[in-house]
């Protein structure tokens, strides 16, 4: 597997996955043996002049039906503005679109640029479950804390052993970055992510007709939460607050049936803020290399 940046990383980066492609025999139901497809991964800096549309796409992505609410464009040029700071990861070269994203950006620094300043009311605005009271006041511009909002965003079928060395370089980048009296000596990290729940299908089946609620189906309070990111469910023991949200912008009708493929239920993707203290955040990091590394 590719190695991004200089020599000084201090650790080896882990060998990519084997990706298994499982096909069945149209004749039988056996399956045939699995054909095994090696990728290399390879890690790069934030690439001003390839990764705008490619950091497009990924906001775009983790802001789900929420995303025109905001300028990605302004969004992704102030991402590519510290190039130093943040990873990407690709897979034939640093000038091919990346297939995951993690950086970190100053909200203080960048209070009174307009995509800041709209993430900022949009973030208070969905601290609505009791754990996050406290995030508003700390997005406040008169509040003394310095909030590190964390992106991160990856197509659906990357594996999930690229992400421990994201944050172990993120990690590394801001230190080098603090030893330059750069401004990144947090207080908090506020992690954006996405959760979604099980919803029951509208569309009729052959022996029933169409209705508009089906039986059994949960409330969105009583409904379980699964994690389009499984390291959430890790950053939440070391976290100080988290909780999901309803997305502002209402759903085409059919949304979820048109997420759910060929199985009974559709989801429903809903936004999700995990809030950790700058002194947990080490912590917090070295867990979700053990959890996704497999316990090693």
């Amino acid at each position: 597997m590719g190695k991004r940046k200089t020599p000084k990383d201090p650790e080896a980066l882990p060998d990519a996955p084997e990706v298994n492609n499982k096909r069945k025999n149209d004749d039988s139901d056996s399956d045939e043996d699995m054909d095994v497809v090696n990728v290399d991964f390879e890690w790069f800096d934030p690439h001003p002049e390839v990764d705008f549309h490619g950091f497009k796409n990924l906001l775009r992505q983790l802001l789900d039906i929420d995303a025109p609410l905001f300028n990605l464009s302004e969004l992704a040029d102030l991402i590519l503005s510290q190039p130093h700071l943040g990873s990407t990861v690709k897979v034939d070269g640093i000038d091919t679109d990346p297939y995951a994203l993690l950086t970190v950006l100053n909200l203080t620094t960048h209070k009174d640029k307009q995509v800041i300043k709209d993430l900022t009311a949009y973030l208070a605005r969905h601290s609505t479950s009791p754990s996050l009271a406290a995030l508003p006041a700390l997005l406040d511009p008169s509040s003394s804390a310095q909030v590190g909002l964390i992106l991160t965003e990856r197509f659906v079928n990357m594996p999930h052993e690229i992400v421990p060395p994201l944050y172990t370089m993120l990690q590394d980048e801001i230190k080098s970055a603090l030893e330059q009296k750069e401004p990144y000596e947090f207080t908090h990290y506020l992690i954006l992510s996405k959760t979604y729940h099980e919803v029951a299908s509208n569309l009729p089946t052959a022996d029933e007709p169409p209705s508009k609620k089906k039986k059994g189906t949960k409330s969105s309070e009583d409904a379980e939460t699964f994690y389009f990111h499984p390291e959430d469910e890790v950053l939440h023991k070391h976290a100080l607050a988290w909780g999901s949200f309803d997305y502002e912008t209402p759903a085409d009708e059919g949304a979820s049936d048109s997420k759910r493929a060929f199985q009974e239920l559709g989801i429903k993707p809903t936004g999700h803020l995990i809030l950790i203290e700058a002194g947990k955040f080490a912590g917090a990091v070295d867990a979700v290399k053990t959890y996704l590394n497999g316990g090693q």
